[in-house]
């Protein structure tokens, strides 16, 4: 597992907050003091949150649960795209559909959908459509794809979600609040931190910074998963073969044979 640098923290500019006059006060823990009517994130904190996250993302994809990483703000959804995408982890970057995960069976029906329409394109029904019909089915296609691709393989709820900035996905961090989903959170000056597990401070509007701190996280989650694995394939491994049914004894003949009569 990468080492976490502070200085790379530093250079990132993770430890810049919003302007003063936008602050929340229950992020007064969290900062360190003022520069130039900006609010200085205490790096020592942020620190403190990225380890606890690790260590609480890590060990639940260990044991094979998923995460889903959430930020579709313009300079974090690129970037959980690369981290997340890359890796196989379920995301969100583009919109937060409401019911997302409080209404999860619908969204399942969608991607049902998209298989379905993938299925037709294969098909000889497909080579049959004219223009209008194709520019129909690629276009409901797009759509699905473009809200739902990052969760085509989330099969069942997130043990955890990762959101970049609850303010901006708060309806995401509702969602897994009523469903007691625990959530951590890169979390600005700006930012209410009552409902979140897990507070990572951090400057959440530079792309920069964004990386740095997500990219420790996604590392965590994939190492788990790793394990996760490996632990399946040793399970599998070890396994006994089942034993064979014991052929039952046969009933005991009745007495006096099969011919034999009942008694007046």
């Amino acid at each position: 597992m990468t080492t976490m640098s502070v200085k790379e923290l530093l250079d990132a500019g993770v430890h810049y907050g919003h302007r003063t006059s936008r602050w929340h006060p229950s992020m007064r823990p969290y900062i360190y003091g003022k520069r130039k009517g900006i609010h200085i994130i205490d790096l020592r904190q942020t620190v403190r949150g990225i380890a606890k996250a690790r260590r609480f993302l890590g060990q639940l994809a260990a044991q094979g649960l998923p995460i889903l990483v959430v930020g579709t703000k313009r300079q974090a959804a690129s970037v959980v795209r690369e981290e997340a995408g890359s890796r196989g982890i379920p995301f969100v970057a583009e919109r937060w559909l409401g019911g997302t995960l409080t209404n999860f069976a619908t969204i399942r029906k969608s991607l049902g959908r998209l298989d379905e329409l993938e299925k037709i394109e294969h098909s000889t029904q497909f080579a049959a459509y004219n223009k209008k019909m194709v520019s129909m089915h690629m276009r409901e296609k797009r759509k699905i794809l473009r809200n739902l691709e990052g969760i085509r393989e989330l099969t069942s709820l997130p043990a955890a979600l990762v959101v970049v900035d609850p303010k901006r996905d708060k309806i995401a961090v509702h969602e897994a609040v009523t469903l007691n989903i625990p959530v951590v959170a890169l979390i600005d000056t700006d930012s209410d931190p009552k409902d979140i597990s897990i507070c990572i401070p951090c400057n959440d509007d530079s792309i920069r910074s964004v990386q740095v701190v997500l990219s420790l996280l996604i590392e965590a989650v994939a190492e788990g998963g790793t394990l996760a694995v490996a632990a399946a394939k040793d399970q599998a491994q070890r396994k006994p073969e089942p034993k064979p049914q014991a052929t039952p004894p046969a009933p005991p003949a009745a007495p006096g044979g099969a011919g034999a009569s009942a008694a007046p």
